[in-house]
């Protein structure tokens, strides 16, 4: 059973900057897809970034200001978030899966494709 474990969220004003980390529990870690999820209040969870060994996709409102990487070594996901804006306020959060397509096929999916996930971090980005 993979855990993960969320953090890094807060609260900024618009324009500033936030990086999220994931830590998982398990080594083999690394050949598994991850991703980054959120939800608002009231709204469904939104795949933000899919991140497959070989293969990246943002969603639209993303694209351009926030930024995935993972270090295999340190077994964690990190979320780059510049720019950001107050309708990026959500419950942020990481999950997983070994069974991985590309990642276009992972995001369509959206949480159906991940059984693993982190209890999740709060961003609130204030105007």
């Amino acid at each position: 059973q993979v855990q993960l474990v969320e953090s890094g969220g807060g609260s900024v004003q618009a324009g500033g900057s936030l990086r999220l980390s994931c830590a998982a529990s398990e080594s083999f870690i690394k050949y598994y897809c991850m991703a980054w999820f959120r939800q608002a209040p009231g709204k469904e969870r939104e795949v933000i970034v899919v991140d497959t060994v070989g293969s990246r996709s943002y969603a639209d409102s993303v694209k351009g200001r926030f930024t995935a990487s993972r270090d295999n070594v340190e077994r964690t996901l990190y979320l780059q978030m510049n720019t950001l804006k107050p309708e990026d306020t959500a419950m942020y959060y990481c999950a997983a899966d070994s069974l991985c397509y590309d990642s276009a096929t992972m995001s369509r999916r959206g949480r159906a494709a991940f059984r693993y996930w982190g209890q999740g971090t709060q961003v609130t980005v204030s105007s």
